[in-house]
């Protein structure tokens, strides 16, 4: 569905939106055709991988590897203050940290701290509308009580 529309987490049953709605980093849920609003909240949106699929597993250890490198050279260059990677096991293939966890990473790229978040994909089901909200929300506090790069 992002393939076909070109929007991030389009498919009617993605949590992403109503996620970062009830998390406080949007005053209201948008729509995935939204997803150019989020500048002006101070949010920006990419790929660890640029392929779209129906499911992270159908991407192979080295495309995630080869999109780790390419967002981190993407960071390097815009310097964001916070980078938030959603989905641990696709963090932890890009990034080479099979012990990451949910949360803060001790990792940071340059001066940008980086921070896991659940995937809001429906595949993901252990964790809640209300749970993934709450961690999404823990990022967005974190952000706002130390705003330094």
């Amino acid at each position: 569905m992002s393939a076909a529309t070109g929007h991030h987490f389009a498919r009617p049953g993605n949590r992403f939106w109503p996620v970062l709605h009830l998390s406080g980093f949007t005053p209201r849920q948008l729509a995935p055709s939204e997803q150019e609003e989020l500048l002006s909240y101070g949010l920006g949106i990419t790929n660890v991988v640029a392929r779209a699929t129906a499911r992270a597993d159908e991407l192979s250890d080295e495309e995630f590897r080869e999109g780790g490198r390419l967002l981190t050279a993407k960071v390097e260059r815009l310097r964001p203050r916070r980078l938030a990677v959603v989905g641990v096991t696709a963090y932890r293939v890009a990034f080479g940290d099979r012990k990451a966890v949910i949360g803060p990473q001790e990792r940071t790229i340059g001066d940008t701290r980086v921070w896991v978040l659940p995937n809001p994909s429906g595949l993901n089901a252990h964790w809640t509308l209300r749970t993934m909200a709450e961690e999404y929300a823990r990022l967005r506090a974190a952000a706002t009580e130390d705003p330094s790069p």
